[in-house]
Parts: structure tokens; C-alpha cells; sequence
């Protein structure tokens, strides 16, 4: 019997230590589809030399979107770092969208939020676009006015939008 309650504590151990990894490795997983998607949404607003002309004016931080936003406009310091309105939105533990602003909603379990800003060195015409995706709890572990650094569930992701002619 001694032997038997050994082995079962451990086993019981190692499925627990199991269970946490598989649930970071899915919210990893999860983080990453979100930040593709806004990025994807991003990508998508016109930014070219012909007309109808550069999209300044779609609110991506909203569902449905509307033309009340900053579109493609040069983001304001800090908006990776701290919920920045028109910068950021919140989404459920299935990906559902429940809000955006400066506060977090209750039933939110993932923050997004992006960057948009001119490429940095001689390329002209080109915008960076950044999506860091969060969890509330990891949140929850930066420090008021503390720099924010990167956790290893988050999403980080990076392109560069050139203009386009038609």
C-alpha cells in the first residue's frame, strides 16, 4: 500500500506540473492567433499612392469597425506598454471581443494592442506595424509605471506596410 500511495503521488504531480504546461502552451498558441488577426486587420487598411487615398480614419478597436478611429495614423509613445484608446482592445478567453478604452472589462482575457509608426532608417513611404498580445493575469505582474517587458505567453508580432500604387 506504501508503494502504491508513492507511486500515485507522483503520477498525480507530473499530471498536474502536465495540466499547467498544456494551458501555457495553448494561451501561448491563443496570443499568437490574436496578434496575426490584428495584424491581419491592419494590413488590410489602404495605404497607397492613388486614390481612394490612406485609411486615417477606421476604429480598429471596435466591433463593428467604424470611421470614428485613427486608421493608419502615427500611434502616440507607449501604446505596446499601456491600454492607449483607439490602440487597444479586449477579447474573452474564445477571442470575442468585449470592449475597448483605458480599463480593462471584467469578463476580459486577453489584451491587444498595437503600434503604428513611420519605419525607422531611409525607407520612405513605410510604415511599422506592431501587435502585443497579453493575458489579464500577466498584466496583472507589471508594476504601475514600470517599463513592461515580455512575458513568454505573450505575442509579439512586427511588419512593415509599404505604399502601393494601383
Amino acid at each position: 500500500m506504501a508503494l502504491l500511495a508513492t507511486v500515485a503521488t507522483g503520477v498525480a504531480g507530473l499530471l498536474a506540473s502536465t495540466m499547467a504546461t498544456v494551458r501555457r502552451a495553448r494561451e501561448q498558441t491563443f496570443t499568437v492567433v490574436l496578434a496575426m488577426q490584428k495584424m491581419e486587420q491592419l494590413r488590410a487598411l489602404d495605404w497607397g499612392f492613388d486614390a481612394p487615398g490612406d485609411d486615417f480614419r477606421t476604429d480598429l478597436s471596435a466591433v463593428p469597425w467604424s470611421s470614428a478611429g485613427a486608421g493608419l495614423s502615427v500611434s502616440p509613445a507607449g501604446t505596446l506598454d499601456a491600454n492607449t484608446p483607439g490602440y487597444v482592445d479586449y477579447l474573452d478567453g474564445h477571442g470575442a471581443w468585449v470592449g475597448t478604452g483605458a480599463s480593462v472589462p471584467s469578463s476580459a482575457v486577453f489584451i491587444r494592442r498595437w503600434r503604428i509608426d513611420r519605419s525607422p532608417g531611409a525607407i520612405a513611404d513605410t510604415l511599422l506595424l506592431q501587435v502585443l498580445v497579453t493575458t489579464r493575469r500577466r498584466e496583472a505582474l507589471v508594476a504601475p509605471g514600470a517599463q513592461r517587458r515580455k512575458y513568454a505567453e505573450d505575442a509579439f508580432v512586427q511588419t512593415l506596410k509599404a505604399r502601393k500604387a494601383s
